[in-house]
C-alpha cells in the first residue's frame, strides 16, 4: 500500500514538470513571435521611411534639374529702348553777349568728355572785329563749356559703336576744316548746326541766339533721342 502512493506521487511530479517546461517553451515560443514581429514591423517601417525619403530626393533632384534645365528668361526689350554706348550733346550756354552753342560727345561710361564748338581766337577785339569780317578761329572747349552753371539748353541723342565712329571723325574733321569765325556766316550754331545735319537731325536756321537754336533743334526732332545714320551718310 505505501508504493503506490509513492508511484502516484512521481507520477503527479513528474506531470507537474511536464506542464512547467511546457508553459515556458511556449512563453519562450510566444515571445521570440513577439520579438519577430516586431523587428519585421521595424524593417517594414524602416524600407517605407527609406522609400518615402528617396521618392522626396528624386522629386527634389527633378525639380532642380527641370528648374536648370529651362533657359534663364531674357529681358523684354522694347523696339529703339536702348539708347547706344555713345553719345552727342548739342549745349548752349550764357557769355558776354549772345552766348555760345557747342557740342559735347564722348561714351556714356566715361566721365570725360570732348567739346568741340566755333568761336573767335582771342578775347574782346577778334569778337568785335569777327562781326564785320573773318577771324582766325578755336574748334576745341572755351570758357565756361565745362560748367553746369552757365547751361541754358541741352539736347542729347544716342548712337551705337559704328555710327558714333563716324559722327565723331565727322566733328574732328570739321574742327580742323574751320579756321575762321564770323557773326553773320560762319558762327557757332552754324557749327553745331553741320553736325545735326550729319546725323540726319532737322536743324533750324542759324541766327538765332543759341539756346533758342538748341530748343528748337530739339523740338523740330521732337525729342528724339536715338540717332540711326543711314548707310549713304
Amino acid at each position: 500500500m505505501a508504493t503506490r502512493p509513492k508511484g502516484l506521487g512521481l507520477c503527479l511530479l513528474a506531470g507537474f514538470t511536464l506542464t512547467v517546461l511546457l508553459q515556458c517553451k511556449i512563453h519562450s515560443a510566444s515571445a521570440r513571435e513577439i520579438d519577430t514581429r516586431a523587428s519585421l514591423e521595424r524593417f517594414i517601417s524602416h524600407k517605407q521611411e527609406v522609400r518615402k525619403r528617396a521618392a522626396g530626393a528624386n522629386a527634389l533632384v527633378s525639380s532642380t534639374a527641370s528648374i536648370e534645365s529651362k533657359p534663364a528668361p531674357q529681358p523684354i526689350r522694347k523696339p529703339g529702348s536702348a539708347k547706344g554706348p555713345y553719345y552727342v550733346d548739342f549745349r548752349a550756354r550764357t557769355a558776354a553777349s549772345w552766348g555760345h552753342a557747342f557740342v559735347w560727345f564722348g561714351k556714356t561710361s566715361e566721365r570725360a568728355v570732348e567739346v568741340a564748338g566755333l568761336t573767335p581766337a582771342g578775347d574782346t577785339v577778334p569778337y568785335v572785329l569777327g562781326h564785320l569780317m573773318w577771324v582766325p578761329s578755336e574748334t576745341g572747349a572755351s570758357y565756361g563749356d565745362l560748367d553746369p552753371q552757365y547751361l541754358t539748353a541741352s539736347y542729347r541723342v544716342y548712337l551705337n559703336e559704328p555710327d558714333a565712329k563716324r559722327v565723331f571723325a565727322y566733328i574732328k574733321k570739321l574742327q580742323a576744316n574751320s579756321p575762321v569765325w564770323n557773326a553773320e556766316t560762319t558762327n557757332c550754331t552754324a557749327f553745331i548746326g553741320s553736325i545735326a545735319e550729319f546725323m540726319g537731325l532737322k536743324v533750324p536756321h542759324r541766327w538765332q541766339r543759341p539756346e533758342e537754336y538748341v530748343n528748337n533743334l530739339k523740338a523740330m526732332n521732337s525729342g528724339r533721342q536715338i540717332v540711326r545714320l543711314s548707310s549713304e551718310q
